[in-house]
C-alpha cells in the first residue's frame, strides 16, 4: 500500500561518481525547480514520490555502487515507499538494455545526454534560457564547473567517451554568464572540470582556448579562486600558465592525471607520450610557475605491467614528490582498446601496488606538510566539523587534498569566509593552524 506521506511533486536526486556527475545533478535540479518541481538532493526523509539516480560506470567499484543504489530503490518501490523511479547517467548509458532486462521495475532508463526527455517523461520542459544555472549541492562558496562533456582521447583503458561521447566545448560566453550567475549568489571558487580540460576550445574554435577562458572567467567580480581539474599531459597547452603565474586569482594548483610512467605501459595506455617527455613537462610546470601545487593519478596493475614497471612508477612519485596523489587499480572494461589485452595482474598484486605508492606518497605528503609549518596561508573555510574549523589553502581541492583545521574553542570564523592562518603542526595529510588576528 502507497504511503500517504509521500509528496507527489517531490523529487529526490540521488548522485553517485565524479564531480561532472554532480554538475549534470544540479542542472537537472535546476530545470526541475524551474518548472515547480519540489527537488531535493539525497534526502533521507523518504517523502518524494519520484528518484532519480545519477548513475556512474567508470570502474567495477563504481557500477557495483550504481547498481546497488538502484535494487535498493526498486524495493522501496515494491514497497510503495516511492511510487516512480527513474535510472540516468554513465551507468544507465552504457548499459541500458542490460538494466531493463535485470531491474525492470524501473520507470524510465536515460543516457548522459538525454535530459530532456527525461524531463519530458516526467511532464517538463526543458528550459534552453536556463543557461548555467542549477542548484548547487556544494556549500555556495565553491561550485564545480563543467567547461565541456565527452572526450576525444584514445586511451586504452578508459570506458568514458562509449558513456560520454565526443569532446563536446561549452561555449565561452555561456561560461562566464554561468560564473557571473554563480557570483551573484556567493560563490568564490570555481573548479574547472571536463574530461579533458586542456582540449577546451578545439571543437569550437579550432584551437585551444582554456588560457583565454580562464582569463575571462577570472575577470568576473567576486571570483576568488579559480581551480584546474584533469589537464591531459599530451599536447598541455602552456600559455595555461602564463595566465596562472600573472593571475592573481588562478590559484596555483593543476590536476593532470599522468596514469603511468613506464615507456611500456605509456605506449600500450596510448596516452601519447613517454617517461622523459613526462619528467619534462612536470620540470617545465614547475619553472614556469614556481610553487605550484601538482596532483595526479595513477594506475596499478595494467596489463602486462611488470615488476620494473612498478619500480619505475614508484621512482617516478620519490622523484618529482607530487602535492597530491592517488592511484587505482587497474579495472578490466569491456569495449575498450585494452580489454583486448590479457588482464595477467592479480587483483591481490594490484593492490599491493597501489598501498606502496601510497606508502611513498604518505613520507613525501608529510615532508611537504612538515614545510609549511611556521608559514601563513590563506584559507577559505568549508565546514565547521566537531571543535574544528575546516579549511583548503589555494593549493588544496575540496574532498580529495589537505585540509586546515583550526580550533574551533579558541576561535571563530565564518564558513565561506576567507581567512589568514599560521600552519602550527601537521600530519601527513592535515594541516592545523591558528587564525592571525
Amino acid at each position: 500500500m502507497k504511503s500517504k506521506t509521500l509528496k507527489q511533486n517531490k523529487v529526490n536526486v540521488v548522485t553517485l561518481g565524479c564531480s561532472k556527475n554532480l554538475v549534470d545533478s544540479e542542472v537537472l535540479m535546476g530545470q526541475l525547480k524551474a518548472n515547480q518541481f519540489d527537488v531535493t538532493h539525497e534526502s533521507t526523509k523518504q517523502d518524494a514520490a519520484i528518484v532519480i539516480i545519477n548513475t556512474c560506470g567508470f570502474i567495477d567499484n563504481a557500477k557495483q555502487e550504481s547498481i546497488d543504489t538502484i535494487l535498493h530503490f526498486a524495493k522501496q518501490k515494491e514497497a510503495g515507499k516511492i511510487e516512480k523511479l527513474i535510472v540516468t547517467g554513465c551507468l544507465s548509458e552504457r548499459y541500458k538494455p542490460d538494466l531493463e532486462k535485470e531491474i525492470s521495475n524501473v520507470d524510465a532508463y536515460f543516457g548522459t545526454r538525454d535530459l530532456p526527455l527525461l524531463l519530458k517523461t516526467l511532464g517538463a520542459d526543458y528550459k534552453h534560457e536556463l543557461i548555467g544555472e542549477r542548484l548547487l549541492t556544494t556549500p555556495r562558496h565553491f561550485a564545480y564547473m563543467k567547461i565541456a562533456e565527452g572526450c576525444d582521447r584514445p586511451c586504452s583503458f578508459c570506458a568514458i567517451p562509449l558513456m560520454r561521447g565526443n569532446h563536446i566545448s561549452k561555449p565561452m560566453e555561456e561560461l562566464v554568464q554561468e560564473a557571473k550567475n554563480l557570483a551573484a549568489n556567493g560563490t568564490k571558487e570555481l573548479l574547472l572540470i571536463a574530461q579533458d580540460s586542456t582540449y577546451y576550445g578545439l571543437d569550437l574554435y579550432k584551437e585551444r582556448k582554456l588560457a583565454e577562458l580562464m582569463q575571462r572567467l577570472a575577470d568576473v567580480n567576486g571570483i576568488e579562486w579559480i581551480r584546474l581539474h584533469y589537464a591531459f599531459p599530451a599536447g598541455f597547452p602552456m600559455d595555461v600558465l602564463d595566465v596562472m603565474k600573472s593571475t592573481s586569482n588562478i590559484c596555483n594548483y593543476l590536476d593532470m592525471p599522468l596514469q603511468h610512467v613506464s615507456d611500456n605501459m605509456l605506449k600500450s595506455m596510448r596516452r601519447g607520450t613517454t617517461r622523459e617527455k613526462t619528467y619534462n613537462l612536470v620540470n617545465t610546470i614547475r619553472e614556469k610557475v614556481p610553487g605550484i601545487a601538482l596532483r595526479t593519478t595513477l594506475i596499478a596493475g595494467y596489463p602486462g605491467e611488470t615488476e620494473q614497471d612498478h619500480e619505475d612508477m614508484l621512482r617516478f612519485v620519490e622523484d618529482l614528490k607530487f602535492d597530491r596523489l592517488g592511484i587505482f587499480t587497474y579495472s578490466h572494461e569491456e569495449n575498450t582498446h585494452a580489454h583486448s589485452l590479457v588482464d595477467d595482474v592479480s587483483q591481490e598484486l594490484k593492490i599491493e601496488r597501489a598501498q606502496a605508492v601510497m606508502a611513498a606518497q604518505e613520507s613525501i605528503s608529510a615532508e611537504l606538510n612538515q614545510q609549511k609549518v611556521g608559514k601563513e596561508f590563506k584559507v577559505l573555510f568549508d565546514r565547521k566539523e566537531d571543535n574544528h574549523f575546516v579549511g583548503r589553502t589555494e593549493f588544496d581541492s575540496p574532498e580529495v587534498d589537505n585540509e586546515v583545521l583550526i580550533d574551533a574553542t579558541d576561535a571563530y570564523v565564518r564558513v565561506g569566509d576567507f581567512a589568514n592562518v599560521k600552519i602550527i603542526s601537521a600530519s601527513e595529510f592535515d594541516l592545523f593552524g591558528e587564525l592571525i588576528k
